[in-house]
Parts: C-alpha cells; sequence; structure tokens
C-alpha cells in the first residue's frame, strides 16, 4: 500500500507535531480546534491536513472563513471556502463577516484576528491553526526592512499567540500547492496576491523581491530569512519583559499616564525604545502605523532634549514638560509642548 504524496505527508508532519505540543501544553484535554480557511492553497492544504490528523489524535476538528466583503464576490468566495472545509469532513464550520475600520492591510488583519479569536470562544476551540507558511516569514522580514523597522517587526509572525497558531512556519508555499494538487482539492486564487491585483507592496515582494533575492544569492534565503526572525524572536521573548518592566517604573502622574524622563534616560536604548513603542501604542497610535522613525522622534525627547516642541505620530503627539512625556490629541499646527526638563 503507498502512502501519502511528499508534499501531503510533509502539511500533516507539521500539523501533527503542532497539535501534539498544544495538547502537551494544555492544562485539560483539547476537544476541538479550528481552521482559519480562506480557500486559498495554504489554508486549504492545512485544512486537509487538520481534517485527517486531528480525529487520529482524538480531537475534532472544524473551520472559520472570515469574509471582509472588501471584494465584490468575496460573499461567494466565503461561501465556497466554507462548502470545501465541510466536505472534508470539517465541523463546525462557521463564515463570519466582519469589516475593517479601514480598508488597509493593518486594519483587515486586526478585524481578521479578532474575528477568529472570537470565534475560538464561541466554540469552545482550543485553538485557530492558521496556515502562514515558511515564504510568508520571509516576506514579512523583507517589508520590515524596507519599512526600516526594528528588531519586533523583523522578528515576524510567531508560531504561537494567545489561541492563535501557525504551525506552517517551517513549510514552504510550493508544498501547500503541491499537496492541494495531490489531494485533488482546487484552490482560490486570491488576486490581491498579485502585484497588479491590489495588494501591490506585499504581493511584489512575494513574486519580484524575493524570487529576485533567491536567484541572485541562493535558493536558501528564504529560509535564511525566516531563520533570522527566529533569532530575532528569541531576542524580543527576554527582552520585552524588561522592558514591560522599564515602562511600568517609568509610569507616572497621578493616573501614571505620563512617563518618567529620567527613569527612561537611565535605561539602555533596546529596551527604551520598545518600552516607548508600548507606551505610544497604549496612548492611542496605531500599531501598523508606528515606524521606528516615530519612536526616534519621541526617543529625542528623551536623549537629545533642547526644549523642542512635541513628536507627531499618526493619531497622537507626545510633549515633554517638567521632566515627564505627556500625549495629547494631535493638532493641525505644530507647537511647543516648552517648558523645563
Amino acid at each position: 500500500m503507498t502512502g501519502p504524496a511528499p508534499a501531503v505527508a510533509a502539511v500533516r508532519h507539521a500539523v501533527r507535531v503542532d497539535l501534539e505540543a498544544l495538547m502537551a501544553g494544555s492544562d485539560g484535554p483539547v476537544e476541538l480546534v479550528l481552521v482559519a480557511c480562506s480557500g486559498g492553497p495554504d489554508s486549504l492544504a492545512l485544512a486537509a491536513a487538520v481534517a485527517f490528523v486531528a480525529p487520529r489524535l482524538g480531537i475534532g476538528a472544524g473551520a472559520v472563513v472570515v469574509d471582509h466583503g472588501l471584494q465584490e464576490d468575496s460573499a461567494a468566495v466565503a461561501e465556497r471556502a466554507a462548502q470545501a472545509c465541510e466536505h472534508l469532513g470539517l465541523r463546525p464550520v462557521q463564515v463570519r463577516r466582519v469589516g475593517p475600520v479601514r480598508p488597509d492591510e493593518a486594519s483587515a488583519r486586526s478585524a481578521r484576528l479578532a474575528a477568529l479569536t472570537a470565534a475560538a470562544e464561541e466554540h469552545g476551540a482550543a485553538a485557530v491553526l492558521l496556515g502562514h507558511t515558511l515564504d510568508d516569514q520571509a516576506e514579512q522580514v523583507l517589508l520590515g526592512l524596507a519599512r526600516g523597522s526594528g528588531a519586533r517587526s523583523l522578528a515576524g509572525m510567531p508560531a504561537v499567540r494567545g489561541v492563535l497558531r501557525r504551525p506552517l512556519l517551517g513549510v514552504r508555499r510550493a508544498v501547500l500547492g503541491d499537496a492541494c494538487a495531490a489531494q485533488d482539492l482546487t484552490p482560490w486564487q486570491d488576486p490581491t496576491n498579485h502585484p497588479d491585483g491590489g495588494g501591490a507592496r506585499r504581493a511584489t515582494v512575494r513574486h519580484v523581491l524575493l524570487p529576485a533575492v533567491e536567484e541572485a544569492l541562493g535558493p536558501g534565503m528564504a529560509t535564511a530569512l525566516a531563520r533570522t526572525a527566529d533569532l530575532l524572536r528569541a531576542d524580543a521573548e527576554v527582552l520585552e519583559p524588561m522592558a514591560a518592566d522599564l515602562l511600568a517604573r517609568a509610569r507616572s502622574g497621578p493616573d501614571g499616564g505620563d512617563l518618567d524622563v529620567e527613569v527612561l534616560a537611565a535605561a539602555p536604548a533596546a529596551l527604551r525604545t520598545r518600552a516607548l513603542r508600548t507606551a505610544l501604542i497604549g496612548w492611542g497610535a496605531p500599531a501598523g502605523a508606528l515606524s521606528a522613525a516615530h519612536v526616534a522622534a519621541v526617543d529625542a525627547l528623551v536623549t537629545r532634549w533642547t526644549g523642542q516642541g512635541p513628536a507627531f505620530l499618526p493619531g497622537l503627539r507626545v510633549g515633554r514638560r517638567y521632566g515627564r512625556l505627556s500625549p495629547h490629541a494631535p493638532t493641525t499646527e505644530p507647537g511647543s509642548t516648552g517648558g523645563r526638563s
């Protein structure tokens, strides 16, 4: 008797390793997991693997399809994805229709992750499995480099964050396409994944930049970029708790909303900038729009203070006065917060 095709076996192995880790780390029995399925090749191959592996581990498996309604036929695409999941034997299968606050990638991602987390809570699922691949991780690193982002962004996507799990971060995208073909699965091809399809920035990285890098420097570059993300994420796991402690010590004022400049200035830059970024997001700056340059502008109020006015950020301005950093609503005319340091 012949076994599954190599691509199918590779995807199933990755899923089995992840589900066994989930079971080993759970306080109680794992009764249900959900697959986030768009109907594309990555998530469809994942759905097929979960449908095969989970029951053999005694775990129920369902799926959730998120429809943002951003494309004209998105409802029909979502229904087809749901039907494909049902055909694979996944139960329950739910389509959740949500809309981002703004029709941009960061807002859509936030809305999608919120919908997946809500679906897990609603169905009592121990985890939601996402179909991100090694190629997605490499693309994330390249996008971070293009933005001039810090180590936090270059660390890419974590394999586990809360109920969200990414079991395929070590698997190439081509393997998932081969797995679909070997199982006679017909995935949906998202038009925004092409450079001329509306998702220009990420699609250009996917179809132009990453292939060019691999052609110029060797076929192992995607793996090397993903490994870089792993190394930076390991560093972040050590630095983030230390930055959180620094932020807690720097909080001052009657409501703890201001930050003590002296405490921040005494800290190493790697911790200080992390603490500042967390504070800025807490003050209302959108995480997806907050760049390293924005954080550096606020850091200058701490380390290079010459009496300058506030730093202007997306949705926020931050000023220094009497040895404290304070958040303020943005204004159309830059003004000075002046005052003594």
